[in-house]
């Protein structure tokens, strides 16, 4: 099990700001588009363009505002964020037809991006010799929030009613707010000084885009545990249903108690790119039980699917180890806000696209779909070292056209 609470005190202050974050934003994730289809009464097909929408403007702001934080200091801007999140999730409840709920999920999707971007700098300044390993243990807590807002999030669903629906949007206004007002205790982060050449230069960094897109397609898997299993298991086998909540309770289980420990051995980019292989190969492994769940007794069909979401869940320990190591080492320190929101872009386009892929894969091609996914996840697997060891040649290249101008002031 991860260590309770981290060891200085403003790690302590951004995981007490994180884990209110998470449990409000479980509390959204578990019932946020019921209560634009139940209670708002918003067609399904407009709730699902308007996120669309939503989730591309999000994109495009990642690496401004990651850029910001760099040259402006990133505590006041993530405050800010949380705060922007905040009033335009209060918005929700004023959003009544198409185009007010398009804007507030727009701003409410932006701000989220932008805050992840905008946090980045923060973790690595206090995250100590390690800010992989804090990384991880931010999502351990990420997990224990989520799940606690998902619980509140079924009494409001159980419940059913527009006021109960309210509640749940202002509590997850209000947790926003409280994570703003919990960071500012944190010592504020003097900007990293520039050191010359291109503005934006992540945008230029060919390797770390490639990692950004092998990443990208890699983290569609997170949309197999939410996404493909509760559709497969109820269109597809004879499990019971009660066994889609057991399957995610299993996977938030063992991340809360092995993320941290299975950071530790990614150390290195190197280790990194062992640990995307290793995790492409388990969702491979994974990917092929799930198909074989079709077709046989409940109980078989149950043993299958829980041993699969057990192996689905160890590669993604090993992904998201792997994403925390690569993004942050291969990222220059002036520049962490600017490279981590580029290198989100990848987690985003799989948010947006991952779904529906995987909808068209495994569930209306069947049984042969899950072969591809596990196939398509395991040889971006195989791709990732070669494309680490690319990057951190191109990374030694430019240090060294670097050394001789950080040198000349002084000679």
């Amino acid at each position: 099990m991860p260590r309770l609470m981290p060891d200085t005190r403003p790690q302590r202050v951004l995981a007490a700001s994180n884990f209110v974050y998470t449990v409000g934003s479980g509390l959204y994730l578990t019932a946020g588009v019921l209560y634009f289809t139940e209670a708002v009464h918003l067609p399904a097909s407009e709730v699902g363009l308007g996120l669309g929408i939503a989730g591309l403007l999000a994109l495009a702001l990642g690496v401004a505002v990651g850029h910001l934080a760099d040259r402006h200091g990133a505590r006041g801007i993530y405050a800010a964020t949380l705060v922007v999140q905040a009033l335009a999730t209060t918005c929700f409840v004023l959003a009544d037809s198409f185009w007010p709920f398009v804007l507030a999920v727009c701003a409410a999707a932006a701000a989220k991006a932008a805050g992840i971007a905008a946090r980045s700098p923060l973790i690595r300044h206090y995250g100590g010799d390690r800010p992989q390993e804090f990384r991880a243990y931010l999502r351990a807590v990420t997990n224990v929030g989520i799940s606690l807002g998902a619980v509140l999030a079924g009494w409001v669903v159980q419940v059913g009613t527009l006021t109960a629906y309210q509640l749940m949007v202002i509590g997850n206004a209000i947790a926003f707010m409280v994570s703003a007002a919990i960071l500012v205790r944190l010592p504020p982060v003097a900007p990293v000084p520039t050191t010359g050449g291109p503005r934006w230069i992540a945008l230029q960094d060919r390797p770390y885009l490639l990692l950004t897109i092998l990443d990208g397609i890699m983290a569609i898997q997170f949309k197999v545990l939410t996404v493909a299993i509760p559709l497969w298991i109820v269109g597809a086998t004879t499990a019971p249903h009660w066994l889609i909540s057991a399957t995610m309770l299993t996977g938030t289980v063992i991340v809360v108690a092995f993320q941290v420990r299975a950071s530790r051995n990614v150390d290195s980019p190197t280790a990194g790119a062992h640990a995307y292989r290793r995790a492409g190969v388990a969702f491979l492994i994974a990917c092929s039980l799930i198909s074989l769940s079709a077709g046989i007794p409940a109980w078989a069909a149950a043993t299958l699917l829980i041993t699969a979401v057990v192996i689905h869940t160890i590669g993604e320990l090993w992904h998201s180890a792997a994403g925390f190591e690569v993004s942050f080492a291969l990222a220059p320190q002036h520049a962490t806000g600017q490279y981590l929101g580029v290198f989100g872009l990848g987690a985003g386009l799989a948010e947006a696209l991952g779904p529906g892929l995987l909808i068209a894969l495994c569930i209306t091609w069947g049984r042969p779909g899950w072969y591809v996914a596990g196939a398509m996840f395991a040889l971006t697997g195989l791709a990732a070292p070669p494309a680490v060891r690319w990057a951190q040649r191109h990374q030694h290249g430019l240090r060294t056209q670097l050394a001789p101008t950080e040198k000349a002031p002084t000679a």
